[in-house]
C-alpha cells in the first residue's frame, strides 16, 4: 500500500469514527421546557424513557429566551416550548443556528377577559393586552382579526404589529405587555390575548376564553434543537415515546381536548 493511500485510509477512518461518537448516545437526553403544562407533558415521557433505561432529563427554564441560548450553547440538546414565528426571530436577532425538527402539539392562544362573556359584549375603546415579543404580537393581532375586532393589512403575516391595523370598529386600545403580565392584568382591563401555557399557570380555564385558536394556526409548538444535532438519534427516541398514546391521551385529557397532538 502506498503512503498515500495509508494516510486517506487513516483519515477515513478517523472521519467515520468522529460521526459516529459525535452524539454521546450514552449520555442523558437534555430536554428544555417552560414550567407548566408543556414541561408537564415532557416529564411524563421522560419517566417512560427512563423506565426504559434511556435517561433523559428535563430542564426548565423561567425566562423563554434562556430556553434557546442553552440550545445554542449545547447545554440542552432539544426543546419543545416554541413555535417557529418565535424561533426564526430568536435565530434572526442572536444570530442562533436553531431549526424545527417538527411540530408536537396546537395549544391555542386565546381572548379572555374578566368583564365580558362574549366578544359582542366588548365596549368602543375596549382596552386590550396583547403580548409584547414579536411572534406572539403578530399572533394575537391576527386571533383579533378572527373575532372580527380589526382588520390587518393585506399581506400581513408572522412579522404583523400594530402598524398592520387598517380597520378598528371599536377604537380598541390596543396595550403590549409582557406574556407572563397580560394574564395577571385581566382584572384591571377589558381583554387580553392569553398564550395556553402562561394561562393555565396563571389558572385561566381554556373553556372559558372568549375565542380560541383552532388546528390551523400558525404557531404549533415544535421539537428544535441546534442544527448540527437534529439527526442525534436519543432526540428521535425521545420524540417516538412522547407521540405514544398514554401522552396523547393526557394532553387530550389535560385541557378537555383544547390542545391538539399534531400526530
Amino acid at each position: 500500500m502506498s503512503s498515500t493511500l495509508f494516510f486517506r485510509s487513516i483519515f477515513f477512518a478517523t472521519t467515520l469514527a468522529l460521526s459516529a461518537s459525535c452524539f454521546a448516545t450514552d449520555a442523558p437526553l437534555r430536554v428544555g421546557a417552560s414550567p407548566g403544562p408543556y414541561s408537564d407533558f415532557l416529564q411524563e415521557a421522560a419517566k417512560i424513557a427512563n423506565a426504559q433505561g434511556f435517561p433523559v432529563k428535563v430542564i426548565e427554564f423561567t425566562e423563554p429566551t434562556q430556553i434557546n441560548e442553552a440550545t445554542q450553547a449545547g447545554d440542552i440538546d432539544v426543546n419543545n416550548f416554541q413555535h417557529i414565528p418565535y424561533m426564526d426571530k430568536q435565530n434572526a436577532s442572536r444570530g442562533y443556528k436553531i431549526v424545527s425538527i417538527k411540530p408536537s402539539f396546537v395549544a391555542p392562544a386565546g381572548i379572555y377577559s374578566a368583564k365580558y362573556k362574549a366578544i359582542s359584549g366588548l365596549p368602543q375603546g375596549a382596552k386590550i393586552a396583547i403580548p409584547n415579543d414579536p411572534a406572539n404580537e403578530a399572533r394575537a393581532l391576527f386571533l383579533l382579526q378572527k373575532a372580527g375586532l380589526i382588520k390587518l393589512k393585506s399581506g400581513a403575516n408572522t412579522n404583523a404589529g400594530l402598524n398592520d391595523i387598517i380597520d378598528n370598529p371599536k377604537k380598541l386600545n390596543i396595550v403590549l405587555l409582557d406574556e407572563v403580565q397580560v394574564p395577571r392584568v385581566l382584572v384591571d382591563i377589558d381583554a387580553g390575548v392569553v398564550t395556553l401555557n402562561k394561562g393555565v399557570l396563571a389558572g385561566l380555564n381554556p373553556k372559558d376564553a372568549l375565542l380560541l385558536e383552532d388546528k390551523s394556526s400558525q404557531w404549533a409548538i415544535i421539537w428544535a434543537s441546534r442544527a448540527d444535532h437534529k439527526d442525534d438519534p436519543r432526540i428521535a427516541r425521545f420524540i417516538k415515546i412522547f407521540e405514544s398514546d398514554p401522552i396523547k391521551q393526557l394532553i387530550i385529557s389535560k385541557f378537555n381536548g383544547t390542545v391538539i397532538p399534531a400526530w
